[in-house]
C-alpha cells in the first residue's frame, strides 16, 4: 500500500481541480419565490461552534445549502463524515474534490458527542464519495451510527450514503447497523448522467434502494432528485415511476441551484405550481410521503418528516 501526502498549502489547492480551466457557465437571475433565511441568531451560532468543537464537517455547510440559516437557527445540522474532500467530481455539487486523506477513527464518537449536545431527536449522516476505500466507508457509517446508538438511544438516525460502486458487500454492513432511514439520491433522469453525475451509474443506484428493501424490508428507504438541470417531464415522470418500482418509501424534489459559474448552469428555474404537480403524481402512484417545493433538499425538515413518514406507514397498515 502506498500513501500519497500532499504537502500543498490548503487555500493553494482549487476546491474543484476538475472544473478551474473549464468555461464560465451562464447564471439566471433568481426567480422571487427562491428566498432563503440567513442565519445569525444565537441558536445558528450555537450550532457552528458546537461544529468546529467536535472537528466535524457538515453538508449544509461545504455543498452551500441554501436552508443553512433556517435549519441551523434549529440547531439541525447534517454531519458529513470520512472528510471534506469527495473522490467524484459531480457536476451539481461544490463538495471539494480531490485526493481524501485517512479516515479520522475519532469521528464517529466525535458525531455521537455532538448530536448529543445538539440535542437531536433525528439526525441524518451523509458523507462524501470514498472510491479509495475498500468498502467506500461502509464500516465507518456503520461505526458512527453505532456510536450515535450508544450515546443517544433514543435519537432516530437517518443515512445518506453515497452509491458504493464496485464494492461488494458494502451495501450488507450500513443495513446491518439498522438505520432508521437509508436515503441514496439518484439526482438527476437518466439520460443527464454523462454529463450531471459521470462517476455513477443510473440503475445502479436504483438497484441499491431496491436492495435495501430486500436485506431489509422495515427500513424506510429514501431518495431525491434535481429539476431544472434541462430535464424534460415525461422523464421526470419515468424517473419517478422507477423509484416506486424499487420500492422507495419517501421522495424528495428540489431545484438546483448553481454553485459557482464552474458548475452545471441552471436550464429553468422550475415554478411551485410544477412541484405541486409533480408531488400530487408520486402520492397517487404510492409513495408514503413526497415533498416537493424549490427549497425541498433531502435532509430539509428531515426530523419532522420522519414522524410524518412513520404515521404514513402505520396508516397505510391500519387500511
Amino acid at each position: 500500500m502506498v500513501t500519497v501526502l500532499d504537502k500543498r498549502q490548503p487555500e493553494l489547492i482549487p476546491r474543484h481541480p476538475e472544473k478551474a480551466h473549464r468555461p464560465d457557465t451562464p447564471v439566471q437571475p433568481k426567480p422571487s419565490w427562491i428566498r432563503v433565511k440567513a442565519g445569525g441568531s444565537k441558536e445558528y451560532a450555537r450550532t457552528r461552534e458546537i461544529v468546529r468543537e467536535n472537528g466535524l464537517h457538515t453538508v449544509c455547510k461545504e455543498a452551500g445549502c441554501p436552508n443553512i440559516g433556517e435549519c441551523w437557527d434549529k440547531r439541525h445540522a447534517t454531519m458529513m463524515i470520512m472528510g471534506d474532500t469527495c473522490t467524484r467530481a459531480c457536476a451539481f455539487c461544490n463538495v471539494r474534490t480531490g485526493l481524501p486523506g485517512p479516515l479520522d477513527t475519532q469521528e464517529p464518537s466525535n458525531v455521537a458527542q455532538a448530536v448529543a449536545k445538539l440535542g437531536l431527536h433525528h439526525v441524518v449522516i451523509t458523507s462524501v464519495d470514498r472510491d479509495d476505500l475498500p468498502d467506500g466507508g461502509a464500516q465507518h457509517f456503520a461505526d458512527v451510527i453505532n456510536a450515535i446508538r450508544d450515546r443517544s438511544p433514543d435519537t432516530t438516525i437517518e443515512v445518506l450514503t453515497p452509491d458504493f460502486l464496485r464494492k461488494e458487500a458494502a451495501l450488507e454492513k450500513v443495513v446491518a447497523a439498522r438505520p432508521d432511514v437509508f436515503n441514496h439520491n439518484l439526482e438527476t433522469v437518466p439520460g443527464l448522467y454523462l454529463r450531471i453525475r459521470p462517476g455513477a451509474r443510473y440503475f445502479h443506484s436504483l438497484r441499491l434502494l431496491q436492495k435495501v428493501k430486500e436485506l431489509d424490508p422495515s427500513m424506510f428507504t429514501k431518495s431525491g432528485f434535481m429539476v431544472g438541470l434541462g430535464e424534460q417531464r415525461d422523464e421526470v415522470l419515468q424517473l419517478i415511476d422507477d423509484l416506486r418500482s424499487a420500492d422507495v418509501d419517501f421522495l424528495t424534489i428540489g431545484q438546483y441551484l448553481q454553485p459557482t459559474r464552474k458548475h452545471a448552469e441552471v436550464k429553468s428555474y422550475v415554478n411551485p405550481s410544477e412541484f405541486e404537480a409533480y408531488q400530487r403524481i408520486a402520492l397517487a402512484k404510492g409513495f408514503l410521503l413526497v415533498s416537493a417545493s424549490p427549497l425541498t433538499r433531502s435532509s430539509y425538515h428531515a426530523g419532522e418528516d420522519f414522524e410524518r413518514l412513520r404515521a404514513a406507514r402505520q396508516q397505510h397498515l391500519n387500511s
